[in-house]
């Protein structure tokens, strides 16, 4: 790629103000939003915990299914920053618009399949997560409605990814929030039967997940339609057939959605093979992941930052600024990565008090915490160097090849050996599970210091 800007000597790290402004806003506002959707998806499962066991065990089941959605959505999502970034730091609105188009019909399609699988064979679905009837009657007639949600969260997903990569991610915070105060608050009428309405119990949590998702939808296509000064996504260009674009953005999506398809089908097997250790060991990791779980979602946060950050570098074009934004997002991560590992650690002592555990799977608990801590400090260097600096850089293929390899090569056969060959204590199986985030952190490193992942992905103008 060629400098196509003059500039000054070049720094280490980037000194320019404006940088870190945007960097901080980006990531905090991206953080909170992740972490009220997250509560979206809790919500159902704390409030149906307070409602039947076996209700709670059917929308579990169906939110398996719920899992793969959203690995879907990201693949789509992440592409669509990848490319649409490079043009924002062009300044180039046209092509995104394109772009966002070719992603939301990708979004439709994936869609449509998924919805069918469910309409058609609901029962022999929920059948690959559980044998159990009860639970599978209760996460019919939930899926029965989840199912419709997919299509309006794809979308929705789609659309705020092509406003997060033109820098606009307020909206996304808001519009999480407005969701789950809706969710919380139908799921307290109508699982329950409040104020006269009838109980519906699963069901009832469905519908609340059905208006929020809807609700999400008309938010976001509202905001477009009449707030956004930036994309004008309605104004012409959003369907506009572009074989090159297409091209390009099939590039990027194929070994995306590779990558993050076969690390979801990839989860529940790692599940598995915890569920069939001892009951405190289910308990214990069950409490360990939900507090680590909620700390990953500043990982994420900084990952989907990093992306826009490094697409909008390689747009502008100065090669010398690229690679100093680059250092000072791998600092930071890291950086950031210590502080979440030590305030992991700390609280896991006041955290594990608002649990009644049996006193092994406490103490199981608090030595697996003690695991997510180091884990975290990994996760926070690999997971936003790859997803969000190399793949956000153009390069795909890197982040698809490593984790295939990681994940099914090095990872799922030595927690199986573990785990039932070796069988070896529950705090090193999890330490096995989740080794990926570890042993990553050096080919990510070689691959961030070559700096080939640098890869201007736009086409000049016709």
């Amino acid at each position: 790629m060629e400098n196509t800007q003059i500039s000054s000597k070049p720094s280490f790290f980037t000194k320019e103000r404006g940088f870190y402004r945007t960097l901080f806003s980006m990531m905090i506002v991206v953080a909170l939003q992740n972490l009220v959707a997250y509560s979206v998806n809790m919500a159902d499962n704390i409030m149906l915990g307070g409602y039947d066991q076996n209700a709670l065990s059917g929308a579990a089941t169906v939110n398996q299914i719920f899992f793969m959605v959203q690995q879907v959505a990201l693949a789509i999502s992440n592409s669509l920053v990848v490319l649409a970034s490079q043009y924002w730091g062009e300044k180039r609105v046209e092509p995104i618009r394109t772009i966002t188009g070719i992603a939301l019909k990708l979004g439709l399609i994936c869609s449509i399949i998924i919805i069918a699988v469910c309409v058609f064979i609901p029962r022999p679905l929920l059948m690959l997560f559980t044998t159990d009837e009860q639970i599978i009657d209760e996460g019919l007639g939930y899926l029965s409605l989840i199912q419709w949600t997919f299509i309006l969260f794809i979308m929705t997903n789609i659309l705020m990814a092509a406003l997060r990569s033109v820098e606009t991610v307020k909206i996304s915070f808001y519009t999480s929030v407005v969701s789950l105060l809706v969710n919380v608050g139908i799921n307290y009428v109508l699982i329950f039967g409040h104020f006269g309405f009838p109980e519906m119990g699963v069901r009832g949590a469905a519908v609340g997940t059905l208006v929020a998702r809807i609700l999400e939808f008309i938010i976001v296509v509202f905001y477009l339609l009449k707030i956004d000064k930036k994309l004008h996504l309605f104004s012409g260009g959003l369907f506009k057939k572009n074989p090159g674009l297409r091209k390009d953005y099939t590039k990027v999506t194929v070994p995306v959605m590779l990558s993050q398809v076969l690390w979801g089908v990839s989860v529940p097997m790692q599940t598995a093979i915890l569920g069939h250790l001892s009951a405190d060991a289910i308990a214990a990791n069950s409490v360990a992941t939900t507090f680590y779980q909620y700390l990953k979602v500043i990982v994420i946060a900084m990952s989907s930052t990093s992306s826009v950050m490094i697409g909008n570098a390689i747009g502008r074009g100065n090669m010398d600024r690229i690679k100093s934004d680059a250092r000072t997002l791998a600092v930071i991560n890291v950086l950031i990565g210590l502080v979440l590992g030590i305030v992991l650690f700390l609280l896991r002592y006041p955290l594990l008090s608002m649990y009644k555990l049996s006193d092994t799977a406490t103490d199981l608990a608090i030595n697996l915490i003690a695991i997510m801590s180091i884990v975290m400090v990994g996760m926070s260097y690999q997971m936003p160097v790859s997803y969000g600096i190399i793949q956000g850089g153009g390069d795909a293929k890197f982040n698809m090849a490593m984790n295939m390899i990681s994940t099914w090569v090095i990872v799922m056969p030595l927690s199986f050996m573990a785990a039932f060959w070796w069988k070896l204590p529950v705090e090193l199986v999890v330490l096995c599970i989740q080794s990926d985030q570890i042993f990553k952190g050096l080919p990510t490193f070689i691959r961030f210091r070559s700096y080939k992942w640098i890869k201007k992905l736009t086409k000049p103008e016709t």
